[in-house]
């Protein structure tokens, strides 16, 4: 199953065994397309985002082919303005459910691509991705505002949608970074891009009203620190004045306030911004209390109803899955999940003097 070297960094005490970690990698890979696709699950949608963190977790678990046909299958269905579509019907390209272009999931496609070279050092891979990269973040920073904060979308129409969301700006933040370090190991400079990543990073740190308020979803919580833009003291603090609000002791974190529900992808994904802050302590044992969402197959259930003592909605998702790996990779040392998340090396954006 996975590559021989790679298991044991998804092996977590009280997370995986090495065998619940081959099931789990089965599990994601068995919903994947011939053509490289891979749906939330078999006869639900694709959307972009959640199709690259999944491919992101086979490249952890070793199985690069599989997440080369995922960045592929990107790569023949990119819209010619360097978009794809929000949603496609069971990943089936010929069949978008939803016409919106959202910059967050455009954008992720830089991390996945970057996560992938570093994983495999395949420069070839890195040459025919370069183009779809840059196409998908030139599409992306049209929408950036004079606040530096990124408009959430485009409507099917192609009308640009200007309002800001703090979770996708903060995504974008990261993607950014990688797309970055992609043009340096290119030797290809992309100055705009440095100066639109510093006034993101700006207003994602000092200007929450630029962005519409989410403040009940959890998200929005701790993806400005999962995104790199706050990090240190202002990181701590952050998650710090959030944690009773979000945190469900022994379940794991509520995506919605006040809503009785705690969810695997925003558990994983709070670990993982916690592993981000050096408490590896603490994100262990936030990936131990998610193991109630885990099923035989070795897929997650997206969320439980804690009040109905209910797994909601009834379904076992590739992204949930696929998080839940990447947080495992990044406490196991996985060179390239550590790389891309930890961001020591990853190039930072020019603050702007003012506003």
């Amino acid at each position: 199953m996975t590559s021989p070297g790679r298991t044991e960094r998804l092996v977590l005490p009280g997370v995986l065994t090495a065998e619940q970690a081959e099931r789990t990698v089965a599990g994601i890979a068995a919903l994947q397309r011939e053509d490289g696709a891979i749906p939330w699950f078999r006869g639900h949608h694709l959307d972009p985002w959640d199709h690259v963190e999944a491919a992101m977790a086979l490249d952890a678990a070793g199985e690069h082919a599989r997440a080369e046909a995922a960045y592929r299958w990107l790569a023949e269905h990119q819209n010619a303005d360097g978009s794809w579509y929000a949603a496609y019907a069971d990943g089936d390209a010929a069949r978008p459910t939803d016409l919106g272009k959202e910059t967050n999931f455009c954008a992720y496609v830089a991390v996945g691509v970057w996560h992938h070279y570093l994983a495999t050092g395949d420069d070839t891979f890195a040459d025919r991705m370069w183009p779809v990269v840059h196409a998908a973040v030139e599409f992306v920073l049209e929408l950036q505002q004079p606040g530096g904060q990124i408009g959430w979308k485009r409507e099917a129409d192609d009308t640009p949608v200007a309002d800001a969301l703090l979770t996708g700006s903060s995504s974008i933040h990261q993607a950014l970074r990688c797309a970055l370090a992609l043009a340096e190991h290119r030797e290809e400079p992309q100055p705009d891009w440095e100066l639109a990543l510093g006034w993101l990073g700006h207003a994602v740190r000092h200007h929450p009203e630029r962005f519409l308020d989410k403040g009940r979803y959890s998200m929005d919580w701790y993806y400005p620190v999962l995104g790199g833009a706050v990090t240190g003291a202002a990181a701590k603090e952050r998650i710090e004045s959030g944690w009773d609000r979000f945190v469900v002791p022994g379940l794991g974190v509520r995506c919605v306030l006040p809503n009785p529900w705690v969810t695997g992808g925003e558990s994983a994904e709070l670990a993982l911004a916690l592993w981000v802050m050096g408490e590896s302590d603490r994100a262990l044992e936030i990936l131990r209390w998610m193991q109630h969402l885990r099923a035989e197959d070795g897929l997650y259930w997206t969320g439980y109803v804690f009040e109905d003592e209910a797994f909601w909605p009834e379904e076992l998702t590739s992204w949930t899955a696929g998080s839940l790996l990447l947080a495992v990779a990044a406490l196991g040392g996985d060179e390239a999940t550590v790389a891309v998340f930890g961001g020591e090396r990853l190039p930072a954006g020019l603050e702007p003097d003012c506003c």
